[in-house]
Parts: C-alpha cells; structure tokens; sequence
C-alpha cells in the first residue's frame, strides 16, 4: 500500500506545524502551503529529517489562482507518491 499524501493549509505555525509533523512522523507524503516562502522551505527540510516526503506551495487561500495551483500541485503529487 503506498502512503497517504496529507495536504494542510496554514503548515508553517500551531496545530496545522503540529500536524505536519505527526503525519511526517507516521510516513505520510506530505504537501504544506502557507504564504512565507523562507518557513515552508525550513519546515519542508523538517520534515524530510524526519524521513518523509514533503513539498512546499507557497498559497494565499484568500486567491484562487494560488488555491488552484496548490490543488494541482497536490493532485500532481498523488501520482507520484
């Protein structure tokens, strides 16, 4: 079975950070979004220390055109995982 890919909006601070992280943890592929470019890339490699895949789309979920481009990019993902 390949492991699930968990999408969190808001990943860089709090409980969706906290999240991100358990699911690193149990081996998840994971896709976080946030606006800050320099925190999504630290939380990515965070994240890959812990041992699993993630990737960073930096997202404004006020516009949807960021909101499109990080569905795509997470559905893109899915067939890669």
């Amino acid at each position: 079975m390949s492991s699930p890919v968990v999408l969190i909006t808001g990943a860089l601070t709090g409980i969706g950070r906290a999240a991100a992280i358990i699911f690193a943890r149990e081996g998840a592929h994971i896709v976080v979004s946030g606006r800050r470019d320099k925190q999504g890339e630290e939380l990515v490699a965070e994240l890959q220390g812990l041992g699993a895949e993630a990737i960073f789309v930096r997202t404004d979920v006020r516009k949807d055109d960021d909101l499109r481009n990080l569905l795509w990019t997470e559905r893109s993902s899915i067939s890669d995982a």
